[in-house]
């Protein structure tokens, strides 16, 4: 039986409420392949039952539960390759010049199941013989821990790894197992998971260089994405650069512009910095 109107008002609402996220499409079709399996694991006979539930009980578990299945974890290697040239030619060499021989501190949100952190680690593997002493400190972050166990594994099927990736780079740092391939340790250690909701976001002790947060405000409501941006930009060094999706819209990224020749790369005017 589909699930009733009132049932999906519910669960957009959690979605919303928990994560900002924006339940956008067939939303009783993903309702229910999404929630199918939690209902399953969670020992309800049907979607419907578990909505029930978590309309007359505070059950927190069942409810991040259901919020990280709503959230969309599809990724892949070097998504929006002309970004990526930008990243590797540009922006990582630029600030690895600025630091002055201290780490450069990047985090990836919203980072899926490890694709766009390892990427930046393989990146960051060709640059840095010309920046000696500059160590790269890589964190990810994601709603869903399901992605990030999947991520922390670093072994992906052979669909995976022929969508965006190099036949040099998958050559070079990873290594077949049976029907999958596996991310060499070094590059697996290179990068910190972590689970994180963008409207949770804490400051850290220090700021990042590197912010990329790609694909993900589209999906989030237009409150959720204005206050995950002003906790993102919050955090940014005040020469940092945030780096947003090809094609996503922006929104009010406060003291933040457009960079000059790089869609997609957003920091603070030269006349801004002195005062973050």
């Amino acid at each position: 039986m589909a699930l009733t109107p009132a049932e999906i008002a519910a669960m957009v609402a959690l979605a919303e409420q928990r994560a900002g996220l924006a339940l956008n499409g067939d939303v009783g079709f993903r309702l229910e392949t999404r929630l199918g399996p939690v209902a399953r694991a969670s020992g309800f006979n049907t979607v419907s039952d578990l909505v029930a539930n978590l309309r007359v009980r505070r059950d927190e578990a069942l409810a991040r539960a259901v919020t990280e299945a709503l959230a969309d974890t599809e990724s892949w290697f070097f998504r929006d390759p002309a970004a990526w040239r930008t990243l590797r030619e540009r922006i990582l060499p630029e600030l690895a010049g600025a630091r002055g021989g201290r780490a450069l501190r990047v985090l990836s949100v919203g980072c899926s199941t490890g694709q766009e952190p390892y990427g930046l680690a393989m990146t960051w593997d060709g640059l840095a013989p010309a920046h000696p002493g500059v160590l790269l400190h890589l964190e990810a972050a994601d709603l869903s821990t399901r992605a990030l166990e999947k991520a922390q594994a670093g072994l992906y099927t052979q669909f995976e790894v022929q969508r965006g990736l190099p036949i040099r780079t998958l050559l070079k740092h990873f290594g077949k197992e049976d029907d999958h391939w596996r991310l060499e340790p070094a590059m697996r250690q290179a990068v910190r998971f972590r689970p994180v909701n963008l409207l949770a976001l804490e400051p850290t002790a220090e700021p990042w260089d590197l912010i990329l947060c790609r694909h993900v405000l589209s999906g989030m409501t237009e409150a959720g994405a204005r206050r995950a941006l002003a906790a993102l930009t919050a955090g940014l060094a005040p020469d940092g650069v945030l780096m947003l999706g090809e094609g996503e819209a922006a929104g009010d990224l406060g003291p933040l512009a457009p960079m000059r020749e790089a869609p997609g790369f957003y920091a603070r005017p030269r006349s801004r910095r002195a005062a973050a």
